[in-house]
């Protein structure tokens, strides 16, 4: 693994010029906004089923966007996790696509990703869904994306911190919408079967790969398996299931929010002191 460089950039410089760039924007609320996101991981394993095990995952790129359900992006923002990739370089060595992690130091030094702690992305995350009033976060297969996010928020706060997204936010899966309508059309089938993109089991396929390779009707496409890039197809793949007017699942779980009661005032102050690092 070649050296990690670290290429300073305070916290606080980093939330205040976002701060200042939210506050430039005209946010016209008739809009329907999604923010958009996409994790690359490290520290994951597979099970004695061969299965990829998440459960201890920890993020060390972050990648989102700002849409709305029309097509229209307003926000991308690409964080490198300093905790992870700066500080934890025997881990950054299972990363799963670890070999593209020269493209990291080249993307860091050119200013195309920002070096930042996982408080900082989170923050920052949250101020972007804040401010257009985002209640709804989407990702492909977004179990897995929110699973290694509440892993390293934990992590990074020693449990302070229990979940990634605020209270209340409700996560769409692209690979839910995907099946209710892409899977549906014969035009897909026909598609997997000229270029060879069925499972090995004879499926269609769920990958955000194939599914973006469709859409655009390339089946040349690579997917680039870093975290904004891979945000800026699954965008497509969610505009692309709400242009066809089909109905189709949305929520990642059946049950959007938690049965439990809304938290009490008290409560939303602690989890409010823990946000900030006080507690």
């Amino acid at each position: 693994m070649p050296t990690t460089k670290i290429y300073f950039v305070y916290s606080n410089s980093i939330l205040e010029a976002i701060a200042e760039e939210l506050n430039s924007f005209r946010i016209d609320r008739r809009r329907h906004y999604v923010l958009v996101f996409d994790t690359e991981t490290c520290n994951t394993n597979k099970d004695e089923n061969g299965r990829l095990d998440c459960s201890c995952g920890l993020v060390y790129d972050c990648g989102w966007s700002v849409v709305d359900t029309a097509g229209n992006v307003y926000i991308e923002r690409s964080f490198v996790n300093a905790d992870i990739y700066g500080n934890m370089k025997y881990l950054m060595e299972s990363a799963y696509y670890g070999w593209k992690l020269p493209r990291y130091e080249a993307d860091l030094e050119n200013g195309t990703r920002t070096l930042a702690n996982t408080y900082t992305i989170r923050q920052a995350m949250i101020a972007d869904m804040q401010a257009f009033g985002i209640t709804e976060v989407c990702a492909h297969n977004a179990r897995f994306d929110v699973t290694v996010l509440n892993s390293t928020v934990r992590w990074a706060t020693k449990s302070k911190v229990r979940y990634w997204f605020p209270y209340g936010t409700i996560v769409w899966d692209t690979m839910k919408m995907s099946r209710d309508v892409i899977h549906k059309m014969p035009t897909y089938r026909k598609f997997c079967e000229e270029h060879e993109l069925m499972t090995a089991n004879g499926r269609l396929s769920t990958t955000a790969e194939n599914l973006y390779r469709f859409i655009t009707k390339n089946p040349d496409f690579e997917e680039s398996h870093t975290g904004l890039e891979d945000v800026q197809i699954e965008r497509e793949i969610l505009w692309y299931c709400e242009r066809q007017h089909k109905p189709m699942r949305r929520c990642l779980y059946d049950n959007p929010l938690p049965e439990n009661d809304p938290p009490t005032e008290l409560q939303k102050q602690v989890m409010f002191l823990a946000r900030m690092g006080i507690l």
